[in-house]
């Protein structure tokens, strides 16, 4: 991290004490307070992991285990599909009557295909391998959302702090236009005009107070912490595209798998030849003696359009929703990584432009604020300065915090964890 990036992480930083000590003056009888705690020794990635372990797409995680798990079982068994038994009797007792009597029981037993069991093995690691790439891609979309969520965070807090500030200057104005005026100095419409911008910097206050309660709400429901991390910057990653992004690799996975079932589809498109055996025990007529035997036999299914078509069919539509999924998300990647690196680069321009601003803004009101004592100027042109200054520090200290949220944007698109 270069000296500038430690300066402005620096003053990032102080940001949240800064809103603990003006904290104080927040709360009003029967107002919302959400308690937010800055944690010092609380890390970025510890807040990413809790998260993730609350994140209602754990569900879907756990079912699809159980989907590696069968298909594991079905590629390791002996058999391809269930063998089964069936047992039969005739006679001739609604016949002929002589007593004759049969008995037979007969095992179906499947084997398995040429390839067949090694396609299944191949289809479940695929599958383990999609689940796997699952997991961290949820980690990296809960990712994002805990970025967005900090540095919203920290983007109202000094919201805040700057309405505050600027509360606590109009309410000295006031003080003092307010004296004056006993004093015969000022006019009563001077006073007027001070109790207005108070009142409207209270307002103001009141609203950035606002947006920070809604900031720490989301952050909570979010996480489910009543605490943030004191330090959230993060170093630009050196990756230059997504590749590398668990989000990307996660489809990538998804169409291997498919592809991986396909071939899988191709060869049972064809049913598994049965070897049957079977045990008969036949009595002959006006025969006690029973005469027992055993067989084998082999039934050999024919291939047909009409049951392989539909498998293969189910199968390139799973390869072809894939394909399309992967390519819809390559484009919106391909957005994501350019809007981030074009939105890092212009707000590092604007911040050299918006700290200039502000380095004039604070000498003009510096300046303005010393001939309204030496009464050189008016009360109006004071409250215009004033007001040119303070802008110009909301947008100094909004744009330091926007280049370090759009770093943290910048590693999400390039898939780096916090």
């Amino acid at each position: 991290m270069t000296r500038t990036q430690l300066n402005v992480a620096a003053t990032l930083f102080s940001l949240f004490p800064l809103f603990a000590v003006a904290e104080s003056s927040m709360p009003h009888e029967g107002s919302h307070i959400d308690v937010l705690k800055v944690n010092p020794s609380l890390q970025l990635h510890e807040v990413l992991e809790k998260t993730v372990a609350r994140s209602p797409m754990q569900a879907t995680l756990q079912s699809r285990e159980f989907g590696v798990d069968a298909k594991n079982i079905v590629a390791k068994s002996m058999l391809p599909s269930t063998p089964a038994v069936s047992v039969g009797h005739q006679n001739d007792a609604l016949g002929s009557g002589r007593g004759e009597r049969e008995w037979q029981a007969d095992l179906e037993v499947p084997v398995w295909l040429p390839n067949q069991r090694n396609n299944r093995l191949k289809v479940a690691d695929a599958t383990q391998s999609s689940l796997t790439a699952g997991r961290e891609s949820l980690k990296l979309q809960v990712a994002g959302q805990l970025r967005d969520a900090v540095w919203d965070i920290a983007l109202n807090d000094s919201n805040f702090a700057l309405a505050l500030n600027k509360f606590e200057l109009a309410s000295k104005l006031q003080r003092d236009v307010e004296k004056r005026y006993q004093m015969g100095e000022m006019a009563k419409t001077d006073v007027m005009l001070a109790q207005q911008e108070t009142l409207r910097a209270e307002k103001e206050k009141l609203r950035a107070e606002a947006e920070v309660m809604h900031a720490r709400n989301r952050y909570y429901l979010l996480t489910g912490l009543r605490e943030i991390p004191a330090s959230i910057a993060e170093p630009q990653s050196s990756l230059e595209d997504y590749s590398q992004s668990s989000i990307w690799t996660e489809a990538q996975s998804r169409v291997g798998l498919a592809e991986t079932e396909r071939e899988l589809a191709q060869v049972e498109s064809r049913e598994n030849l049965q070897v049957l055996f079977n045990m008969r025990s036949i009595k002959g007529g006006f025969d006690n003696t029973a005469n027992e035997s055993v067989g084998i036999k082999v039934r050999i299914p024919f291939g047909s359009e009409s049951h392989s078509a539909p498998i293969k069919a189910a199968a390139e539509l799973g390869v072809g929703n894939a394909l399309s999924e992967r390519e819809k998300l390559r484009n919106v990647m391909d957005i994501m990584l350019h809007e981030a690196e074009h939105n890092l680069n212009v707000s590092r321009a604007e911040l050299v432009i918006v700290t200039k601003q502000f380095d004039i803004a604070k000498e003009s009101a510096r300046l303005a604020e010393k001939a309204f004592q030496l009464g050189e100027t008016d009360l109006v042109s004071l409250m215009r300065v004033q007001a040119l200054s303070y802008e110009a520090e909301r947008a100094f200290t909004s744009r330091k915090i926007q280049v370090q949220w759009d770093i943290a944007r910048y590693n999400q698109a390039v898939g780096v964890l916090p």
